[in-house]
C-alpha cells in the first residue's frame, strides 16, 4: 500500500493527508473551536482503509482566519480544495458543526459527495441544551473576551470535559491547537452555525438531498438533547445509531466503536443496517 502523510495549506486551510492515494477518499470536518488533530484517536484505523483528508477550518487550529464564516463560504473552501485534490464521490464526515460544513458541501456540490456522516451534529436549534457554566462564562459576552486570551490549560481542559461522559486524556497538541483559535474568529463561526441551522434544519435539508447518511450521536451528549437525534429519521437514507454513556465527542470517547462505525458506513452505505460495534 502506498501510504502517505502530507501537510500543506490551501484555500486558507491547513491539510493534512494520511493513508494511501489510491484508497477512497474520506474527507474529516472538525467541530467548533477544535481542529483537524481532534480526529487523530481515528485515523490509524480510517487511512488503513481510506485516503483520509482533514482540514483546519479558517480561524482554527494552524489556518489563518477568514474574512467570511457563512456556511456557504466554508463549503465553498472545501469543494476547491476537493476540485485541486481531483477527488470525487468522497465520504465526508462532519464532528459537531463541522457536520453543518459537510452538509452545506454536499447541498453546493452533490457531485463531489458520496455520503455523509454527522457525530454529534444538533439538528435544529430547539435542540440546543442549556450550555455548562464554564462554557457560558467562557463563550459569551461580557466575560469571554477578557478570559479567552487568558486561558490556562486547565481551563481548556476542563471546558473540554464539560461535553464529556466519559473520562479522557486530552492530549497536549489539541489543547495547543484549541489555543490558536481566536475568540473573534470562533464568535464569527458560531453566528455562522447557528444562522444555518436557524434559516432551515439539517434534516430538512438532508431530505432534500439523495445521499447516504449515518448519525451518530452520544446517549448522554450534554450540548444536545440526545433524543433530538431521531430528528433525523425523516431523512429517508438517514441511519441513526446512538451510543451508550457517551457524551459530545465518541471520537475520544469510544474512538474504537466511532471508527467501526464509520467503517461499515463506508463499506456498505446506508441501506444495510449494522449490529452497534462493542463500546471500547
Amino acid at each position: 500500500m502506498n501510504e502517505f502523510e502530507a501537510e500543506y495549506t490551501a484555500h486558507g486551510m491547513h491539510v493534512v493527508h494520511d493513508g494511501s492515494r489510491q484508497a477512497p477518499p474520506l474527507l474529516l470536518i472538525h467541530g467548533s473551536g477544535a481542529s483537524g488533530a481532534s480526529w487523530s484517536p481515528l485515523v490509524p484505523a480510517l487511512a488503513a482503509h481510506h485516503h483520509v483528508v482533514r482540514v483546519d477550518l479558517p480561524g482554527c487550529g494552524q489556518s489563518p482566519p477568514a474574512v467570511s464564516y457563512d456556511m456557504p463560504v466554508q463549503a465553498g473552501r472545501l469543494a476547491a480544495l476537493l476540485d485541486d485534490l481531483g477527488l470525487r464521490r468522497v465520504i465526508v464526515v462532519g464532528h459537531s458543526s463541522g457536520g453543518y460544513s459537510a452538509t452545506a458541501l454536499a447541498e453546493q456540490r452533490p457531485d463531489q459527495v458520496e455520503s455523509l456522516a454527522l457525530i454529534s451534529t444538533g439538528p435544529s436549534l430547539d435542540a440546543l441544551l442549556p450550555q455548562p457554566l464554564i462554557l457560558r462564562v467562557m463563550l459569551a459576552p461580557p466575560f469571554g473576551p477578557l478570559l479567552w486570551s487568558r486561558r490556562s490549560d486547565a481551563m481548556i481542559r476542563k471546558a473540554i470535559s464539560a461535553t464529556l461522559a466519559r473520562p479522557v486524556d486530552i492530549p497536549d497538541d489539541v489543547v495547543a491547537e484549541v489555543r490558536g483559535t481566536t475568540y473573534r474568529a470562533f464568535r464569527r463561526a458560531a453566528r455562522g452555525n447557528i444562522a444555518y441551522i436557524t434559516e432551515r434544519s439539517v434534516p430538512e435539508r438532508l431530505a432534500a438531498l439523495d445521499v447516504p447518511v449515518l448519525v451518530v450521536f452520544g446517549a448522554a451528549d450534554p450540548r444536545w438533547e440526545p433524543t433530538s437525534a431521531h430528528q433525523y429519521d425523516v431523512v429517508p437514507t438517514a441511519r441513526v445509531e446512538l451510543l451508550p454513556g457517551v457524551g459530545h465527542i465518541p471520537l475520544w470517547e469510544v474512538p474504537g466503536a466511532t471508527a467501526e462505525l464509520l467503517l461499515d458506513f463506508a463499506a456498505r452505505g446506508a441501506d444495510t443496517p449494522a449490529a452497534l460495534p462493542s463500546q471500547d
